[in-house]
Order: C-alpha cells, then structure tokens, then sequence
C-alpha cells in the first residue's frame, strides 16, 4: 500500500513533467522578444496579427518542422510588393520552389521578416501545412 505522502509526490512529479514537455510541443507565439508569430507544428501563433505601417514583422520557427511564409499573391492590397520566405517574387515561384526542393524553408529556431508599408489585410499560408490549414494573416493600419 503506498502512503498519502508518496502517492502525492509521485503523482506531483508526474504532472510537472507533463506540462514542461507540453510546453515545448505548443511552441511560443506572439510577444517574444525575438519574434512577433511563432509556428507550431501546424499552426502560425497568433494567427492573425496587426501593425502600423513601417512595421516589421518577424516569423520564428517554434517547432521541429519545415515551414514557410507564402503570400497568397491574389489577395494582397493593390500595388504592394509581394513576400515570400526565399525571397521569391511570385507566389507561383515559391510554390514551385517548394515542391521542386523545398525552397524557402524556414528550419526550427530561424527565422523570417518582412516590412509591411501600405495598409491593409495580407494574407499567407505555408505551403508544407495547407492541407492542414495553417495560414495567417497580418492586418497593417486601420483595417478590420
């Protein structure tokens, strides 16, 4: 028979345990000190995300998987310069890029930025986890 005490320290060790190695499968999101969205193995945290003009927005990879930050070019405020991780200046080179050798990867604890000039709402996705929805947004002055 295990005693009250024994039982509470086991079982006290256990969740500790539990919730640092759940911490680090969660990955960081906004309000770190080197990087405004995080990724998680699936998911862009926070997924939407709002600056001022001039604002330069960083993207770190928080999780163990390739990732990238892709634009979806049909949908940016007119007349503003597309983005892409590998610098990719159509959303159909960074797809292909992808595809072809995995061309603006961005690998765990790197990291991807991109000032935003004009106002509006950008909206991206990375390629690798589309099928599993992870895609973002970034809303740049007074948009809703």
């Amino acid at each position: 028979m295990v005693d009250r005490r024994t039982f509470l320290a086991t079982t006290g060790a256990l969740a500790g345990g539990l919730t640092a190695g759940l911490a680090g499968c969660l990955g960081s999101g906004a309000g770190s000190e080197d990087h405004d969205i995080g990724m998680s193995s699936s998911t862009f945290l926070p997924a939407e995300y709002h600056v001022e003009p001039g604002t330069t927005v960083v993207w770190k990879n928080t999780s163990t998987h390739a990732h990238t930050v892709t634009a979806y070019e049909n949908t940016l405020p007119e007349g503003t310069e597309y983005f892409a991780s590998g610098d990719y200046e159509t959303e159909e080179k960074a797809r292909d890029a992808w595809y072809e050798s995995g061309g603006g990867a961005i690998y765990a604890g790197k990291t991807f930025s991109h000032t935003f000039e004009q106002p509006g709402r950008y909206s991206y996705v990375c390629i690798p986890h589309e099928t599993s929805n992870m895609v973002g947004t970034i809303l740049v002055g007074d948009v809703d």
